[in-house]
């Protein structure tokens, strides 16, 4: 028999530059699969200090790379137990939230890649978070989302991200998400791909700030 009991817990997050008078810009980022969040970060220091402040949530599941036991990575979900980890999940970013007083944020950016599409779509759609900008890179939506799920949105802008050569894209792939996202987003949404694989694009990311 599988019991189910609750308790508290405790994770980190990470931060890039400081948030002051002149900053323009908070972003909330979302690492994919095998990552850490003060590596993620990485991706975004070519943006103006000054102007922008980047928050890296940490997803909690953290294991060895590879046979070496020597690199840490990380993973948001999996298909165990799923819904009970999102419940924890979300949780962890109202927290996140609250500490960084993201209500606050003069203009907040919201980015997933890879895996952390998911993060990113199912914490504005059932926690109702308002943002400026959601970008989704390289990353499947979760099937449970519909359409009023993101009614609530008014002034955001939606743009996917892909590389035309993600080894984890095929055609039929490509267009069941364009279909997807479409819906779910409709005139807000804009597509944008690269020549590339299943990474960050960095040349991009100056555009949304």
């Amino acid at each position: 028999m599988e019991k189910k009991l609750s308790y508290q817990i405790s994770n980190s997050y990470s931060t890039l530059n400081k948030f002051t008078s002149k900053t323009k810009n908070v972003w909330v980022v979302f690492h994919g699969i095998g990552y850490l969040s003060r590596y993620f970060l990485k991706y975004f220091k070519e943006l103006d200090p000054e102007e922008n402040y980047i928050i890296a949530p940490q997803a909690q599941s953290k294991y060895y790379l590879n046979d070496e036991y020597r690199h840490v990575g990380a993973s948001w979900l999996t298909k165990e137990n799923t819904e009970a980890d999102i419940e924890n999940l979300l949780g962890y970013l109202e927290a996140v939230y609250t500490a960084e007083a993201l209500q606050n944020a003069p203009n907040l950016i919201l980015m997933g890649y890879s895996q952390g599409v998911s993060v990113a779509t199912r914490w504005v759609a059932r926690n109702k978070i308002e943002c400026s900008q959601l970008i989704l890179c390289s990353g499947g939506l979760p099937v449970e989302l519909e359409t009023e799920d993101f009614e609530f949105l008014t002034n955001t802008k939606v743009t996917m991200i892909y590389g035309t050569k993600d080894e984890y894209l095929n055609e039929e792939r490509l267009k069941k998400e364009h279909a997807k996202a479409k819906g779910l987003f409709g005139e807000k949404l804009e597509i944008i791909s690269f020549e590339g694989g299943h990474e960050v694009n960095v040349e991009l990311i100056p555009k949304f700030a």
